[in-house]
């Protein structure tokens, strides 16, 4: 997968948002599940897709409950039925809502492929709820001790290795030495402008 390295210029962050790979706009769907969904699938929020039930929570729409008819990854917009309205030459259009203004209150669960992605999601979380129990049941230097080892199971990344310089040994360099102060330095030979005398019968 394409690492995406964080950036805190403002201006880059959008540019990232508008030239970002398919891959990456889906998770830019995200959207919060209702109380009643986050207790049962026990998912604090999903990617929204066609299907799915979902609730206005900001804007003009607000309160307005519908399935979405339609999304749109390259303008980070999706539609709903029956929030439309009409423009001036009397023709109906959906009403675009930014993915981050609603929450999911009934999930599509027709794709096998989504609700592996789920129970895969559900059993981290449960790993991670484990593991915090663990370290609030024991004392502080054997919870210590399970944060080490669980820093120390991660892959560490490699280091690029140093290039060794082979080190001369002191007789070598006390010899070049020595043959420098033996070569007399050389004096440079100043060249001399030798001046053109005119005759007298030149012109």
């Amino acid at each position: 997968m394409q690492a995406i390295r964080p950036v805190k210029k403002p201006s880059k962050q959008r540019k990232m948002i508008y030239q970002a790979p398919d891959h990456i706009r889906y998770k830019l769907f995200g959207a919060p599940l209702s109380p009643e969904l986050r207790t049962s699938q026990k998912v604090k929020s999903v990617p929204i897709r066609s299907g799915d039930t979902v609730r206005v929570m900001r804007g003009d729409h607000k309160g307005f409950e519908g399935k979405i008819a339609r999304v749109n990854r390259k303008k980070y917009r999706i539609y709903v039925e029956g929030l439309t309205r009409e423009k001036v030459d009397g023709t109906t259009i959906f009403v675009p809502i930014h993915p981050s203004k609603v929450m999911i209150t009934n999930l599509n669960l027709d794709d096998k492929w989504r609700k592996k992605i789920l129970e895969r999601r559900r059993e981290a979380r449960k790993m991670v709820e484990e593991l915090a129990a663990k370290v609030e049941e024991k004392p502080p230097v054997e919870a210590k001790e399970l944060r080490e080892e669980a820093i120390e199971e991660k892959p560490k990344a490699k280091k690029p290795r140093k290039r060794k310089v082979a080190k001369k040994p002191a007789a070598e360099k006390a010899k070049k030495e020595a043959q420098k102060e033996k070569k007399p330095k050389a004096k440079k030979a100043i060249a001399k402008r030798r001046t053109a005398k005119k005759t007298e019968g030149e012109v």
